[in-house]
């Protein structure tokens, strides 16, 4: 019995995959996602813009972890921050963080 011929499904495949690199940067932006904390923090600032303070008494944790967290969620992106005075506002980068949280609520619930 002979085997059936894959070279052509994997040229396909093949020339579709997005380039190592590239794989890996999406695996830590998803690993991003992975701590408890920081989903809370982007859900609260899903509802609203915040500074440290109200995020670590809404979350019931220290200023100094939710600095930490979000410094982990700035540098992938995924939060952005403005200034007022000596206050330092945080919020959703963008579109695409909301999409990618309500996309995963919407597959849990399912």
């Amino acid at each position: 019995m002979k085997g059936h011929d894959h070279s052509r499904l994997l040229n396909e495949v093949n020339s579709q995959m997005p380039k190592d690199e590239t794989l890996a940067e999406l695996a830590e932006l998803f690993a991003v996602f992975g701590d408890t904390t920081r989903i809370r923090i982007l859900w609260a600032l899903f509802e609203s813009e915040m500074c440290v303070c109200a995020i670590a008494e809404l979350l019931h944790v220290t200023q100094s972890a939710v600095s930490h967290q979000l410094k982990l969620l700035r540098h992938a992106k995924l939060v952005g921050s403005r200034r007022e005075g000596k206050t330092v506002f945080y919020y959703l980068a963008d579109e695409h963080v909301r999409s990618i949280i309500n996309q995963g609520m919407e597959h849990i619930s399912e």
